[in-house]
C-alpha cells in the first residue's frame, strides 16, 4: 500500500500525543520518522513506532524529556537525553554543539542516555545547513546483541552507525551508514515483506551464512560490513560512541533488558579553522565532479555520492506516496490501539 507522507505524519503524531507526548516533541518524532521513510530508510521510519510505543508503555521511553547539559568545558559538552525520543534530544544536542562551534570553530558532544535517535542523518543534515563538518560515532545498548563481529559466532554488538556530513554549494554529502552489514531494521522489513536479505549479511545460530531473515529470531546474527573492516569500526563506535559517551556499552550484561538506546559521540568542526571555507568548497565541489565525471561500471547508470539515493527516494515518494507492507501495517495499526487510538480515529487519520 502506499500512503500520503501528509497523512502518516499526522497519524504518527496523533500516536504519540495519546502516549502523552507534548505537541512539539510529537511533531518533530513524526517527522523524522516520515523523512527516514521518505529518504527510502524503511528500517527508521514509521516501522518503528510499535518499539516506541512498546517502550513508552513500559517506562523506558520518557516522552517528554528534554537534554541537559551535565558538563561544559568550553569545546566539549556532555548532554543527557533522559530516555527522551532520541529525534529530540539527539537534536537538542546537536544544536548545542552547532551553537559551540559557530562561537569556537570546534566542538565535541557526548550525547548519552537517548531513546532511538532514527536516522543519525538528520543530524549531519543539521550541521551541515548551519555550514559545518560533522562527524558521528553511535553505539547501541539496552538490549541483547544483535551482530557477530569478524571470525566470531557469538553476537556481541548491534548495528552501532557511523555518520560524516560535509556541506557543499548545492546538495550535501551525507555518509550514514550501519557498521552491520545492514541494518537491523531492514532485517525486519524484509521478514515482514516474506523477502531475502542480501548475500552476506546474515548467520544462522552456528555461524553458517544465510538470506533467511526469520534467523534474527531463532538465534541467528547480522554481520559486519566489510569483513575485518566493518568490524573494526563498529567496535570504535561502541567505544567513542557508548564507552566514551555514555559510559554504557554492550558489555553490561545486566542492562540487556528491553529498551533501545543510543549514545553518541559528535565532532562538528568550522572549515574555517583551516584554509577557509571558500577554498574548502572549491575543492569539495571539484572532487564532486571529478567523482561523477567517471564513466558508470557495467550494471550501473551512473556514480552515486553520498546522499544521491535519498535524494532520488525522496522525489518519488513525495509524489507517489511512501509503500508500507500490509504485516508491517497491521503492527503499526495495533501499537496504535495500545497508544489509545480507536479504530475510528484511526481510519479517519489515514484515509
Amino acid at each position: 500500500m502506499l500512503i500520503d507522507h501528509q497523512k502518516l505524519r499526522g497519524f504518527a503524531q496523533a500516536i504519540f500525543e495519546r502516549l502523552g507526548a507534548e505537541t512539539d516533541k510529537a511533531v518533530e518524532t513524526a517527522d523524522h520518522l516520515v523523512e527516514a521513510n521518505l529518504k527510502g530508510h524503511d528500517s527508521h521510519g514509521v516501522g518503528m513506532i510499535p518499539n516506541y510505543v512498546g517502550s513508552a508503555l513500559r517506562g523506558g521511553l520518557q516522552v517528554n524529556a528534554d537534554a541537559t547539559v551535565v558538563k561544559d568545558h568550553g569545546a566539549v559538552l556532555l548532554v543527557d537525553g533522559g530516555f527522551g525520543f532520541g529525534q529530540v534530544v539527539g537534536r537538542q544536542a546537536t544544536d548545542l554543539g552547532i551553537e559551540k562551534a559557530r562561537a569556537m570553530g570546534i566542538a565535541c558532544v557526548g550525547s548519552r542516555n537517548n531513546h532511538h535517535l532514527g536516522r543519525i542523518g538528520s543530524y549531519a543534515e543539521h550541521c551541515v545547513a548551519a555550514g559545518l563538518v560533522s562527524i558521528h560515532f553511535v553505539n547501541v545498548v539496552g538490549h541483547p546483541p544483535f551482530v557477530s563481529m569478524w571470525g566470531g559466532r557469538d553476537k556481541r554488538l548491534q548495528t552501532n552507525p557511523f555518520c560524516c556530513g560535509v556541506p557543499t554549494e548545492s546538495e550535501p554529502l551525507i555518509l550514514d551508514m550501519a557498521t552491520s552489514a545492514i541494518a537491523l531494521g531492514k532485517v525486519r522489513v524484509a521478514d515482514m515483506k516474506n523477502e531475502l536479505v542480501p548475500e552476506h549479511a546474515l548467520f544462522d545460530a552456528a555461524g553458517r551464512p544465510t538470506r533467511d531473515p526469520g534467523v534474527i529470531a531463532e538465534g541467528g546474527s547480522l554481520g559486519p560490513f566489510g569483513q575485518h573492516k566493518g568490524s573494526g569500526l563498529a567496535l570504535m563506535c561502541e567505544l567513542l560512541g557508548g564507552a566514551l559517551a555514555g559510559e554504557w556499552t554492550m558489555q553490561d550484561l545486566d542492562q540487556q533488558k528491553d529498551i533501545t538506546v543510543n549514545h553518541m559521540l559528535m565532532l562538528i568542526l568550522d572549515p574555517n579553522l583551516f584554509g577557509g571555507v571558500q577554498g574548502f568548497r572549491r575543492e569539495v565541489e571539484g572532487m564532486q565532479a571529478y567523482a561523477r565525471s567517471a564513466a558508470p561500471a557495467e550494471g550501473f547508470e551512473q556514480v552515486l555520492l553520498p546522499g544521491d539515493p535519498e535524494r532520488a527516494s525522496r522525489r518519488d515518494r513525495l509524489s507517489q506516496g511512501i509503500p508500507i507492507d500490509p504485516q508491517s501495517w497491521a503492527v503499526i495499526g495495533e501499537s496504535a490501539e495500545k497508544a489509545g487510538l480507536t479504530l475510528s480515529e484511526i481510519q479517519d487519520l489515514v484515509t
